[in-house]
């Protein structure tokens, strides 16, 4: 087929990557306009750019697409460029801005969403993180037909991903990653052969995945040991879990809930000889990972040391 792609960071990567190696014609990407990164604030291409660029596919990277705001002649460019190359399908995979409908109409066949969990659970931008967050044992990809709605269009195909007890979002990202790249050149291959069937999300089990908010990074040690392990691991590599040591901001990256403890919220305890914890509101939570302000992430054993 002759594909449009829309995508911006390394899960989008992934699956321009799978379309590529399947053998799709892909005739054109859109991606984020480069952004400042690094301690020099140099501007970088976004991951999906850089692959473009090595497959020789055009980028465009326009900083809106509504045709009447304030972006417009970057809009109108971008519709020129989508109309010159006839795509009969556009895949998105997290890229960042809302498709108005004069894209999601364009394509003959539309546009396929590549979506980072089983819907209609974790619709919205941060659904990897959420699901770890909030203590689910299976997660997923699901491929959706764009309609305007945030996350409701139809169903086509979807595939489970375990949530194991140890990922991280960094650990989880590239597996379904992985699993989202296999699901959308299924799905192609599917609209090619004519059985590609569309499924109606339920309306119930509708749950939201707001985008994280560094306010959330703050540890609470009044909630339970557990649900700040979680979010430790939810909130790993971007933005990290914080607290406050003798006046010094310290990030956990790691940590083991001891159900069976009980202390005084925020007091310390010691487990064992060399071994302290963080009392909770239910448990506590041994400190295993942690990184000083500018430093490397240490044991904290070393930390204490």
């Amino acid at each position: 087929m002759r594909v449009v792609f829309a995508g911006t960071p390394e899960f989008a990567a992934a699956a321009l990557a799978a379309l590529k190696a399947a053998g799709h014609e892909l005739v054109g990407v859109l991606t984020q306009p480069d952004r400042p990164a690094g301690r020099g604030l140099a501007l970088q291409p976004s991951a999906v750019k850089s692959l473009a660029l090595q497959m020789g596919v055009p980028v465009f990277q326009p900083q809106g697409l509504r045709l009447d705001g304030r972006f417009a002649a970057d809009a109108h460019q971008a519709q020129e460029a989508l109309k010159a190359a006839q795509a009969d399908v556009m895949v998105v995979a997290a890229y960042g801005l809302i498709l108005p409908p004069w894209v999601l109409e364009m394509p003959r066949l539309g546009c396929l969403n590549i979506h980072a969990s089983l819907l209609p659970r974790w619709r919205g931008a941060a659904p990897i993180h959420r699901a770890i967050e909030a203590g689910d044992t299976s997660t997923g990809i699901t491929i959706m037909q764009m309609d305007a709605g945030l996350d409701t269009g139809d169903m086509l195909i979807q595939a489970e991903e375990p949530v194991r007890s140890d990922d991280t979002t960094a650990s989880l990202h590239d597996r379904l990653a992985a699993l989202g790249g296999q699901l959308i050149v299924q799905a192609l291959f599917q609209a090619e052969q004519g059985t590609l069937r569309a499924v109606p999300q339920p309306e119930s089990g509708v749950t939201y995945a707001h985008k994280i908010d560094k306010r959330e990074s703050r540890i609470d040690w009044s909630a339970p040991a557990e649900v700040i392990e979680r979010r430790l691991r939810a909130f790993d590599p971007f933005p990290g879990c914080t607290f406050e040591w003798e006046g010094h901001t310290v990030k956990l990256w790691r940590a083991q809930v001891h159900p069976d403890v009980a202390a005084a919220a925020g007091s310390p305890v010691e487990l064992a000889p060399g071994r302290l914890g963080v009392a909770c509101g239910n448990g506590v939570l041994e400190p295993l990972v942690v990184q000083r302000a500018g430093g490397r992430r240490i044991t904290f054993a070393q930390f204490l040391q």
